[in-house]
């Protein structure tokens, strides 16, 4: 079972064709359902305003999230935040002066406590950081437990960035989620998640935060593969070693005269594993040239990656 609680507090659609009322109504779509339409998470939405919910029926939800034996827990939130000297603090859609907060230290404690296998926090608000932090001032809850990750868009004494009334990290996530961030096999995990979004931003950005303690990374959401798995498995068949090399010739360039057919979809596949940096031709830049100048390629070493996980039947 895996659950998922998104609470978005914003008014601004980020895409109305897709019926979305916000950012984070958008992230909840994408979470709900794999790339091919299997299901994914069981995911609980709040936005503001069409969902209304006051701090109790907020922080109930939370406390149900992270309760249950689940296989994982995920929790987003996108809003406003709050740096007090007693730590930093989500705001939701009916704060009230001197009520107005839910402790992002109280979150951190129901996650460490958590029965759930994996736990995911993802923050887009500002002063997210602090909940990041190694310690929020309460000793009994100063490291992250294990199999927990927290994403934060923002460090502590930081405003989360925003263009055009959307989050600039909710926005890198969504495209991230969409297959931005997913590996060869469709795989989407926190960790590609953050590369994937510290990647796109600049040297001058604003940096977001990225705390894990895990064994395993989990994904988080699946698309299509990049090569489909049946072809990725005959690399072993083309390299029986990781070291050696394939040995190329005209025969396998369907416009040489030399072409055979059999030899030319071989080529085809070895030519899908060179776009995605499997494999390198040896001796020529690309691998027309070395099919027609009769050279060799070989596996990179992300190609010995994924040869190693068919080799030991992991794919």
């Amino acid at each position: 079972m895996r659950k998922a609680l998104v609470i978005g507090i914003d008014n601004y659609p980020y895409d109305p064709l897709e019926g979305c009322v916000n950012d984070a109504a958008y992230v909840a779509s994408l979470l709900k359902k794999n790339g091919d339409g299997s299901p994914n998470f069981d995911v609980k939405l709040i936005t503001n305003p069409s969902d209304r919910q006051d701090i109790p029926t907020t922080r109930r939800l939370i406390e149900e999230l992270f309760e249950t034996h689940s296989d994982v827990a995920l929790f987003y939130y996108a809003g406003h935040g709050l740096l007090k000297s007693t730590g930093g603090y989500i705001i939701t859609s009916d704060f009230k002066t001197h009520n107005e907060e839910i402790p992002m230290s109280e979150i951190l404690g129901l996650a460490i406590n958590s029965k759930a296998r994996s736990k995911i926090i993802i923050l887009d608000c500002c002063h997210a950081g602090s909940f990041a932090e190694s310690n929020l001032g309460n000793s009994s809850i100063s490291n992250l437990c294990e199999e927990l990750t927290v994403i934060t868009a923002s460090r502590n004494i930081e405003s989360a960035d925003e263009i055009g009334g959307h989050g600039v990290f909710t926005s890198l996530l969504i495209d991230a989620l969409q297959g931005g961030a997913a590996d060869i096999r469709g795989h989407i995990t926190a960790g590609s998640i953050y590369a994937y979004i510290d990647s796109a931003l600049g040297a001058w950005a604003q940096r977001p935060i990225f705390k894990t303690n895990i064994s395993r990374f989990v994904p988080i959401r699946s698309v299509n593969p990049k090569i489909p798995l049946e072809k990725l498995r005959r690399i072993v068949k083309y390299f029986p070693q990781y070291k050696g090399e394939f040995k190329l010739d005209p025969s396998y360039e369907f416009t040489s005269e030399k072409a055979i057919d059999k030899n030319c979809s071989i080529f085809k596949d070895l030519q899908s594993f060179e776009s995605e940096g499997l494999v390198k031709p040896i001796g020529e830049e690309h691998m027309y040239y070395a099919a027609m100048n009769s050279k060799s390629c070989k596996l990179t070493a992300l190609g010995y990656h994924y040869w190693r996980l068919v080799k030991e039947n992991k794919l």
